[in-house]
């Protein structure tokens, strides 16, 4: 089942109550019953989030990961052959392990907030990848590291490990992360030497700016708070995907919620060789730097958002776009993906993306 894009990582049952009666304090209200509405179902994580991005904008992607012999993994595999028979062959499900799960917690004009269980992730590693499939891929992505406790045991050993086998292969690599809770195992890592290790095996590296400032600058995360979208501006951009650069990555960037996306990328014409396996030139790629507003939507949820805007990015990437093209196809299916409570149903088709966007489709 070879495919352009192999999808690998993390993977869960999003369980999604309608709390959208609810204000924000009344969520932990102790002794308190409250109404709610329905409750929904999707698979969530980065391998189910971008890839089934992916596969909605016509890209042909192989799903790696991994489920417990349970009924919430039986859900999730089933979920997804719901879009396409193929999706359950490569979910590895592993007997007598428990599945992840995140309940999603998203009350009334208020970001959401996740209880995530990892499951069966705490033993993922290098044996759980399938490489005769990566090998036959163009482009190898890799979900929230973060999540996944062997990868970033060790100062990143088995994770070094892991993107050195996949580039032997001749695959461009990308990551994306999750913001680690801070007293968390993944929270007490020491993420600038991860990244240091790991950053020149990685081509594309898209994380928040909220997951990098944390990995990085986190006295700034702290100090801005809530102000910190107000407090950014294209110097510190710039400065921050440079130190990325500098640390080795090809293509760095940072989703930025609602003021979109920027990139910036490695100089060095050796550094984005890269790009030739999918047909694009280094000249037109070595030393860019673009940024791209948020598109206006009405928010049904925020869940699968920084997913779905990947998802975008490397599908315009496989299509051969340009730099400034990539950034808007990812926040057009990022905006397209917040219509939609959960994290995949607001995806369109790429046909259908694009001809939103030729409409004049207005930015915030």
């Amino acid at each position: 089942m070879p495919a352009d894009v192999i999808v690998a990582g993390h993977i869960a049952l999003d369980i999604l109550p309608d709390m959208s009666a609810l204000k924000p304090d009344e969520v932990v209200s102790a002794g308190k019953v409250f109404e709610i509405g329905r409750i929904s179902y999707s698979t969530g994580g980065a391998v189910s989030n971008t890839g089934l991005a992916l596969h909605r904008l016509g890209v042909d992607v192989v799903l790696q990961a991994a489920v417990g012999d349970d009924w919430v993994g039986r859900a999730i595999i089933d979920y997804l052959r719901g879009f396409d028979p193929r999706f359950g062959d490569c979910i590895q499900v592993v007997p007598h392990a428990a599945s992840p799960y995140t309940v999603v917690i998203e009350p009334a004009d208020h970001d959401r907030t996740l209880l995530t269980h990892t499951g069966v992730y705490d033993d993922f590693t290098l044996e759980d990848i399938n490489l005769d499939l990566v090998a036959g891929g163009k482009l190898f992505h890799l979900g929230y590291p973060t999540l996944l406790p062997r990868l970033f045991a060790d100062d990143g050993a088995a994770l070094l490990d892991l993107l050195r086998v996949v580039k032997s292969l001749g695959v461009i690599t990308s990551i994306d992360m999750s913001l680690p809770p801070p007293d968390s195992p993944s929270g007490r890592a020491d993420w600038r030497k991860i990244l240091g290790r790991c950053l020149p095996h990685i081509d594309i590296f898209v994380p928040s700016i909220e997951e990098i400032m944390f990995m990085l600058r986190p006295a700034y995360l702290a100090r801005w708070g809530v102000d910190l979208q107000g407090a950014l501006n294209a110097v510190y951009l710039a400065d921050l995907a440079d130190e990325l650069i500098a640390m080795g990555a090809g293509i760095a960037g940072f989703k930025l919620g609602e003021r979109g996306l920027f990139l910036r990328c490695a100089a060095d014409r050796s550094r984005m060789a890269f790009l030739s396996s999918i047909s694009q030139s280094a000249d037109d790629w070595a030393g860019a730097q673009t940024w791209h507003p948020a598109f206006q939507v009405d928010v049904a949820g925020t869940t699968g958002a920084g997913d779905a805007a990947y998802a975008g990015l490397l599908a315009a990437l496989i299509r051969g776009m340009e730099p400034e093209a990539c950034a808007r196809m990812a926040c057009a299916v990022a905006a397209c993906n917040i219509e939609a409570a959960d994290a995949t149903t607001g995806v369109r088709s790429w046909e259908a993306t694009h001809a939103r966007l030729a409409s004049g489709w207005p930015t915030r």
